[in-house]
């Protein structure tokens, strides 16, 4: 230490007794670096006093702004075992929290430094607590409520609250009333929690507003109040609880108990989550992503954020980063990356997002990923765990794997037997159950049954299972020929923008079907489908402009859309063109 001596001190310092005094005066006087030599004196010679103040010092770093966890704990056991019960307490607080300036007074804080020794920390605070020492009783009740399952005794936990409590410290009315609102079953009960609660807020204790703040919220024992609930946000916010600023952060975006002041919203948000708190950072993720104001997304920001909150955890905002790196997003502010992506919807799948999974499932499908870069993930066994758990969507991503041979060789008896049970509730297993009834896939064929799971897909107006389903009444397979329910079944398909149904009706109105023939609606569907380069489209077209049906004779007309087709492969279209062009030559 810096600090010199007097003479004085000089003096005092031969003699332990006198040491101890001298240093009590300089602590009062604010003289930390003198006192603290004194108390080493003393605390050499065995004084319980002087070792229990030497290790505050090694706490709190009052003298110099020296500190050391090892010479805290060394100084303040050697009081504690002589009886000190300020020694004690001060153990159990520096055990249980680790190195941290004020960490005895600082329980329900949110920031903790170093490793705690909890059996060193009960050790010490119970002993503090039978004593009598109302601290260290509120940090046995939070050891009991918190602990890991080895120690966790919510009695136990209880008993130091209420005692701590009745002596009017702020921590046992929280702890207490914490406790309470868990187990509450009667209003009464509630009411008593919230009291309590309220105690501990009134008594200044940050974390008490923070919890009061969502009494009014959610009308916990009272009537729901946006206003108050918003007052004790800010006054915990302003007091450094992130899960606080998070809240009234939200409450000031959004309008609700304050005035909306977005900016101020934003700026309490980030707070949090620079503070660590997932689900800020996860909110300004998805303001930066979505734009706001009138703004455009910024995604480069937006991915800051979403890698912030899925560091912390928050599997949604992994789930969140991957997608915007299966995508690619903001002109390249973020480029497509199958491998990227693929790292953050795994770590999100295997949280237990099944929509990660799916995603996940999905791009291995595709071998869109570099397996130098991407290690496999085993989608197979987090489906298949889902699926036997009864989750149907588990079951259609399971019967997929199967299906297709992801991470497991093929089954398409076993991935016929997951999509019959998926199909009760996924439209997707309705349509794909269908279509192996259809096929003979795996199953029997049956056209009879195919056509019922069809049928229900197509009721959910499945693109697919519209085409299908509408091929199978105009052959009669599974029941009668239907080709009225056919052409309804193709234009809904139609009207989804597909050429195949387009074209599909072109033919139906075309002449020899069960419908009454209509060469202008032909020639409508015809022409629809193959403005959207449907090449057996393009080709009839292209005879009825040639042939003058349902239309003024087009030659020229005839031979782009010859041409469309022919360039499509068709050979028909091909030969139709050579034979208008010689005609339109010797014509000139």
């Amino acid at each position: 230490m810096s600090a010199k001596l007097s003479l004085s001190d000089k003096f005092a310092a031969r003699s332990h007794q006198k040491a101890l005094l001298r240093a009590r005066e300089l602590a009062a006087q604010a003289e930390h670096g003198r006192a603290f030599k004194l108390y080493a004196v003393a605390a050499e010679a065995g004084v319980a006093e002087a070792e229990r103040e030497l290790g505050l010092y090694y706490i709190h770093g009052n003298a110099d702004n020296f500190r050391s966890a090892v010479e805290a704990a060394r100084w303040l056991t050697l009081a504690a075992e002589k009886g000190d019960i300020q020694a004690q307490s001060a153990l159990g607080g520096l055990y249980a929290h680790g190195f941290n300036e004020g960490a005895a007074n600082d329980l329900f804080g949110e920031a903790k430094q170093g490793q705690p020794n909890l059996e060193a920390a009960l050790k010490w605070t119970l002993a503090a607590a039978e004593a009598g020492d109302v601290n260290s009783q509120a940090l046995a009740g939070f050891l009991f409520a918190t602990g890991p399952q080895e120690i966790q005794n919510i009695e136990r936990a209880k008993y130091w609250y209420q005692l701590a409590a009745k002596a009017e410290k702020a921590q046992g009315h929280l702890g207490l009333g914490t406790l309470l609102l868990l187990e509450a079953t009667t209003d009464e009960l509630t009411f008593t929690a919230v009291a309590h609660i309220r105690a501990a807020a009134d008594a200044g204790l940050a974390m008490g507003h923070y919890f009061l703040g969502l009494v009014y919220e959610r009308a916990i024992g009272v009537h729901a109040d946006a206003k108050l609930a918003a007052y004790h946000y800010q006054f915990a916010a302003e007091k450094g609880v992130r899960s606080a600023q998070f809240r009234y952060g939200v409450m000031l975006y959004n309008g609700v108990g304050v005035s909306k002041n977005k900016t101020e919203g934003e700026t309490w948000l980030r707070r949090a989550a620079v503070a660590g708190e997932s689900e800020a950072a996860a909110l300004v993720g998805e303001i930066y992503a979505r734009g706001d104001d009138g703004l455009p997304p910024n995604y480069a920001e937006a991915a800051l954020w979403f890698r912030a909150a899925a560091d912390s955890g928050h599997r949604s905002s992994a789930r969140a980063l991957g997608l915007l790196y299966l995508t690619g997003a903001g002109s390249g502010a973020i480029p497509r990356d199958p491998d990227e992506a693929a790292k953050w919807l795994r770590i999100a799948a295997e949280q237990g997002d099944s929509i990660a999974q799916a995603d996940l499932a999905g791009l291995l499908l595709k071998r869109q990923t570099n397996l130098r870069f991407t290690e496999p993930a085993p989608v197979h066994e987090w489906f298949e765990q889902a699926a036997e758990s009864g989750d149907a969507i588990g079951a259609y991503n399971f019967a997929v794997c199967l299906m297709e041979g992801i991470g497991m060789d093929r089954d398409e008896a076993r991935a016929a037997r997951w999509f019959r049970k998926a199909a009760e509730n996924v439209v997707n297993a309705q349509y794909r159950y269908g279509r192996m009834l259809a096929e003979g896939q795996g199953v029997e064929q049956n056209f009879e049954e195919a056509r019922h799971w069809l049928q229900e897909a197509a009721n959910k107006n499945m693109l697919e299972a519209l085409l299908d389903l509408a091929a199978l009444k105009i052959q009669g397979l599974g029941g009668p020929r239907e080709d009225a329910e056919a052409r309804d079944l193709f234009e809904r398909a139609a009207a989804q923008g597909n050429a195949n149904a387009m074209f599909a009706l072109g033919a139906l109105y075309g002449g020899g079907h069960e419908i009454e023939t209509d060469r202008s609606k032909s020639l409508e569907w015809y022409r629809k489908a193959a403005s959207l380069k449907h090449p057996r489209a393009a080709l009839m077209l292209g005879k009825y402009l040639c042939a003058g049906i349902a239309t003024t004779q087009d030659i020229e007309e005839a031979k782009k859309w010859f041409a469309v087709a022919a360039t499509a492969g068709l050979p028909e279209a091909a030969t139709e063109l050579e034979t208008l062009t010689p005609s339109t030559a010797a014509t000139e």
